[in-house]
């Protein structure tokens, strides 16, 4: 693409519109769903409450943590309030409020979440049990996944199985990290 750069002014401004396309665009890739991965269909409010974070991949922004929980609450326009808390090995626990919008239909397990605008990542849930006990997570790769569960721990069998799932769609489970139960 060629840019004017003329004395009318008009140069400054195309460029200014390219760099908000570019923008735009990239962050859009960080809400995307990774090939050949698809959200599951479910019900966003019965979704909602605590979620403890069973096993995860290790990110900057939860490095260090040894336990994690996920509260989801409707917002009156409709969106998600998101809150995460994270436990240090010394018992500190950090916080940390955002918000989640609904990529398309609201029945697809597909979100937005920001916790500093303009930045979003993709949440997006690909496997949820009928009882809304345990939700696999994935971000717009497969480089961040969570397996969550609506009670502090699960028996082993049960977590082997949904990280086995995860595996099948390509995920790299060997790079799981364990979580704890958070402090009482």
């Amino acid at each position: 693409m060629i840019l004017a750069s003329g004395r009318d002014g008009r140069g400054a401004c195309s460029r200014r519109g390219v760099v908000a396309a570019v923008l735009a665009l990239a962050l859009a890739a960080c809400t995307g769903v990774p090939e050949g991965v698809a959200p599951v269909r479910f019900d966003p409010d019965r979704y909602l409450g605590t979620w403890y974070e069973i096993a995860r991949l290790d990110h900057r922004f939860q490095r260090g943590d040894v336990a994690a929980t996920a509260t989801y609450a409707l917002n009156p326009d409709g969106t998600i309030a998101v809150t995460n808390r994270g436990w240090r090995p010394d018992g500190t626990e950090r916080s940390v409020t955002g918000r989640a919008r609904f990529l398309g239909a609201r029945d697809v397990a597909s979100l937005a979440v920001s916790f500093r605008w303009p930045f979003e990542g993709g949440y997006h849930v690909i496997r949820l049990d009928p009882e809304y006990r345990i939700a696999l997570v994935s971000g717009p790769t497969r480089d961040y996944l969570w397996l969550l569960s609506r009670t502090p721990t699960l028996p082993e069998p049960v977590v082997q199985e949904w990280l086995a799932f995860a595996a099948a769609r390509g995920y790299p489970v060997e790079r799981i990290i364990r979580s704890q139960p958070p402090p009482a």
